[in-house]
């Protein structure tokens, strides 16, 4: 388990971390959300022992990175998959991870075998894709069989295969009981990979729970055909509702239940062939609640504006 206390970290005038507290769970893959510069990674180092904290602390199964005597076999981490030496072959670079922490040398080709990089062990990491360095992070950081696992950004690089194969990865992981904490700004890849959700803005603690927990209570839209959708349109703004996207195949509606749009076609003399209400989506929900958040916003653009 990972247990975040009252976090704190400050540089100088800037507040990166800011009396953060939530727990990882073992058995569940738990997605950490937040903006850039929301301080995600800034934790994440933080748990590793990368950097200090200012105030509160980060434990590891109730122990500090620090106090970790052998922390390869209790920890395992990819934070930056390039940050490796280049003149280093894959199977050279995991071996001197190995050895720092008295690992097996047959435990390297075990492990590159499992991430699908055997082929290459041999070559140097320089000459590695990004998504052959993930993998290859990846390996390291199931070297020593921790118990526990952080991934910044896994999927960075892989194709639609490697993604497939670390979804499937963090689940079997979870599934032996291991705690999976996963920092990703793919939203779409979070809500499918993920058992729980952290969400954090400005370096403070925003909610927590599972994807299903965080979009049933958000508005959702209605996807509405009928027989007019130029009228409906009309209508339906005159009632308050905000209608999204407008075209021959339909309307998407924000603003208004099923029934109300029911009730307005009908008032207006308007057929509806479809009817069907749309759960928020992660992103959507991840948005909403950022959105005093962002470091950077951009202003919507104006019609006919040029950049």
């Amino acid at each position: 388990m990972i247990k975040i206390d009252h976090l704190t970290k400050r540089y100088t005038s800037t507040v990166a971390v800011d009396d953060l507290d939530f727990e990882v769970q073992p058995g569940v893959v738990t997605g950490f959300l937040g903006p850039n510069g929301s301080g995600k990674s800034t934790t994440m180092r933080i748990i590793l022992g990368l950097d200090l904290p200012s105030k509160g602390q980060a434990t590891i199964n109730g122990k500090r990175y620090a106090d970790l005597k052998s922390p390869l076999r209790e920890v395992g981490a990819l934070l930056d998959a390039k940050a490796v030496h280049p003149g280093r072959t894959a199977r050279n670079h995991l071996r001197s991870l190995a050895a720092s922490n008295q690992i097996k040398k047959s435990r390297v080709d075990e492990v590159l075998e499992f991430v699908g990089i055997s082929s290459v062990a041999t070559k140097k990491v320089g000459t590695f894709s990004l998504g052959m360095s993930q993998r290859l992070g990846i390996a390291g950081a199931l070297l020593g069989d921790p118990g526990v696992l952080l991934f910044d950004e896994p999927v960075n690089g892989l194709d639609p295969e490697g993604i497939r194969w670390i979804r499937d990865f963090f689940r079997t992981l979870a599934n032996e009981g291991r705690t999976v904490f996963v920092s990703s700004h793919l939203m779409s890849e979070m809500a499918v990979s993920a058992d729980q959700i952290v969400v954090i803005g400005r370096g403070r603690f925003i909610t927590s729970g599972s994807v299903d927990d965080l979009t049933k209570t958000a508005e959702g839209s209605v996807l509405v055909r009928g027989s007019d959708h130029a009228l409906l349109a009309t209508v339906l703004a005159a009632q308050h509702g905000l209608v999204h996207d407008s075209n021959d195949l339909g309307l998407t509606v924000g603003g208004l239940t099923s029934d109300q749009i029911g009730t307005i076609a009908y008032d207006a003399g308007i057929t509806l062939f479809e009817l069907t209400p749309q759960r928020a989506s992660l992103e959507e929900v991840f948005m909403d609640l950022t959105a005093d958040s962002l470091e950077f916003g951009a202003r919507a653009p104006t019609p006919g504006a040029t950049t």
